[in-house]
């Protein structure tokens, strides 16, 4: 009777082992196959031209992207080389902002990533351009941030740092970290 139980036990064993790799087996395809579906995006844009407007009518900012691919269910989307135009609240002139590439969320944030390059198209202003790796952007407020090293070039300085904080519509920049800044008046002939 010894012998007999221990093949049940042993049958017993087995049965459950190969029945908990193919449970195992078949969950892991089912993840490959949910993986694959939240992947993929519910539509692309390509060559993408875009204007948004606030709540008074007014134009806010535009938006022009190689290509968008928006993906509902995680309420993002995805572009490469955008190009924005900020136009501040208060009549100001617009800002142009650009990056290799950028991911939108839902609450109207922006996140611009590699070769990210700020311009002011305004011609008398001070800041010039301002170049950083990435920046965090609220299209709500206006408000330019960035915990990287930047670059700020403007009317006769060159000033290197990190930590921005840039408010569009108040034209208030904020470096928390000033590393240098350099001097060179330019000639205006």
């Amino acid at each position: 009777m010894n012998r007999l139980n221990s093949l049940a036990l042993f049958v017993l064993l087995l049965s459950a082992l190969i029945y908990g790799i193919i449970e195992w087996r078949t969950a892991a395809i089912e993840q490959d196959t949910l993986i694959v579906d939240v992947e993929r995006p519910d539509f692309i844009a390509e060559k993408l031209k875009s204007r948004i407007y606030n709540e008074m009518g007014q134009l806010s900012h535009t938006i022009e992207a190689e290509r968008m691919e928006h993906y509902a269910d995680l309420e993002v989307s995805y572009f490469e080389a955008p190009h924005y135009t900020l136009y501040p609240q208060k009549d100001g002139q617009p800002w142009k902002v650009s990056a290799q590439e950028a991911t939108l969320y839902k609450d109207n944030r922006v996140e611009l990533k590699t070769q990210v390059h700020i311009q002011a198209t305004e011609v008398d202003s001070l800041i010039k351009e301002i170049y950083c790796k990435t920046i965090a952007l609220d299209l709500k407020t206006n408000i330019i941030s960035s915990e990287q090293a930047v670059i700020v070039v403007g009317k006769d300085f060159t000033m290197y740092g990190s930590g921005l904080i840039i408010d569009l519509n108040t034209k208030k920049m904020t470096l928390t970290q000033h590393e240098r800044t350099i001097y060179k008046k330019h000639d205006e002939s």
